[in-house]
C-alpha cells in the first residue's frame, strides 16, 4: 500500500532550489535565503529552510557544483518616516595588506594606501544610503559637514534628528553650531555604546563581510567609488533587511508595496488556497504546482551581489 501523500509536502525541486541558492551564495544564513525567496514569489519558513538544507547536507555531495536586527535596541529618538532621523558614521576600508605593514612607522598610518576613510549617512526609518564620500585619510569636520551639505542637497530634504558618535568631527562646537543654522538637532551615542547607532553599525558590518575582497583590491579612489555604487545600488535595490521584514529600503522610503507580499507561487498542487503560508502572508497566483527554475544574476558580474528571480519552467 502506498499512503497519499501530505498536501503541505513541498515538491523536491524546492530542496534543490534552496541548495543552489545555497552553494552560489554561500554567505546566506537560512533566514536570508528565505527572504530572497520571498522577494522571487516563493515562501517558505525559515524552518523549512533550514530542514531542507539539513536534508542536503545528509545526502552525498553533487560531483558537481556551480561555481531591522535581532534584538531591537532601545533609542531615545525614534524615527517615524523616511527623513526624520539620519545615522551618520566614518568606517576604515582596509586593502589586501589590512591596516599594518611590517616595518615602523608606517603601522602607524591608518590611511591610503594602506586603507580608506568613507562617511555614510543613512535613513534610519529605511536603512537608505542618503549620501556617502571616500576619503584617503581621517576627514576633518570640515570635511564631514561639506559632504552632508551635499547629501541633503541631493536628497533635498534635512532631517529632523542626525545621530552620530562623539568623534572629533561631531562632537565638536563648530558641528553643533552648523546643526543649529540648518535647523538639525544633533544626538550623541552614549560613549562605549553602539545602541543608538545600531544601524549605520550593522550596514558597515554588511558592507565589509559582502565587499571586503572588491574593496581591498581598489587601488584608485575612482575604482573604489565605482565598485561601492555597485554594492550601494544593489543594497537599496535588492538586499533583503531583517529588520524591515524582507522589504528593501528603496520599498520603504518610497512606500512601494514589497515584492515578498506580491502573489506567490505554490508549489504544492493540492495546498488549499484559502490556507496560509509562510510570512509576510501573500495570496497564490493561479495554477497552483507545477515546476519553477531558479534564476540567479549578479550585479555587473560580481558573485557578492546576487539576484534572485524564479519563473515557471517550460
Amino acid at each position: 500500500m502506498q499512503t497519499e501523500q501530505p498536501v503541505n509536502r513541498y515538491p523536491e525541486f524546492v530542496q534543490e532550489v534552496v541548495a543552489i541558492l545555497r552553494r552560489l551564495c554561500p554567505r546566506m544564513g537560512k533566514k536570508r535565503i528565505a527572504q530572497v525567496l520571498a522577494r522571487a514569489g516563493l515562501h517558505l519558513g525559515v524552518t523549512t529552510v533550514k530542514r531542507m538544507l539539513e536534508i542536503r547536507r545528509s545526502r552525498p555531495p553533487p560531483r558537481s557544483s556551480a561555481g531591522p536586527l535581532g534584538t531591537k535596541p532601545s533609542r531615545s529618538v525614534i524615527a517615524r518616516r523616511p527623513n526624520h532621523v539620519w545615522q551618520v558614521d566614518l568606517t576604515i576600508l582596509p586593502r589586501m595588506s589590512g591596516l599594518w605593514v611590517p616595518w615602523f612607522p608606517f603601522a602607524q598610518f591608518q590611511r591610503w594606501p594602506f586603507a580608506w576613510w568613507v562617511a555614510v549617512v543613512v535613513d534610519q526609518f529605511s536603512r537608505k544610503v542618503m549620501g556617502w564620500c571616500v576619503f584617503p585619510k581621517q576627514p576633518t569636520s570640515l570635511e564631514v559637514r561639506t559632504f552632508l551639505g551635499r547629501a541633503m542637497g541631493a536628497a533635498g530634504a534635512t532631517p529632523r534628528y542626525l545621530l552620530s558618535d562623539k568623534g572629533v568631527q561631531f562632537f565638536c562646537e563648530d558641528y553643533r553650531e552648523w546643526c543649529e543654522r540648518k535647523g538639525i538637532r544633533p544626538r550623541y551615542a552614549s560613549k562605549g555604546s553602539l545602541r543608538a547607532t545600531a544601524v549605520i553599525e550593522r550596514f558597515f558590518r554588511s558592507l565589509k563581510s559582502e565587499m571586503a575582497c572588491i574593496v581591498g583590491a581598489a587601488l584608485t579612489k575612482k575604482k573604489l567609488q565605482e565598485k561601492l555604487a555597485l554594492y550601494f545600488r544593489w543594497f537599496e535595490e535588492h538586499r533583503p533587511h531583517q529588520g524591515l521584514g524582507g522589504c528593501t529600503p528603496r520599498e520603504v522610503f518610497h512606500g512601494h508595496v514589497p515584492a515578498n507580499r506580491r502573489p506567490r507561487f505554490e508549489p504544492r498542487p493540492r495546498w488549499p488556497r484559502e490556507s496560509s503560508c509562510a510570512h509576510p502572508l501573500a495570496r497564490p497566483k493561479p495554477n497552483a504546482g507545477g515546476e519553477f527554475a531558479l534564476n540567479i544574476e549578479f550585479v555587473d558580474d560580481e558573485r557578492q551581489l546576487p539576484v534572485v528571480t524564479l519563473r515557471r519552467a517550460a
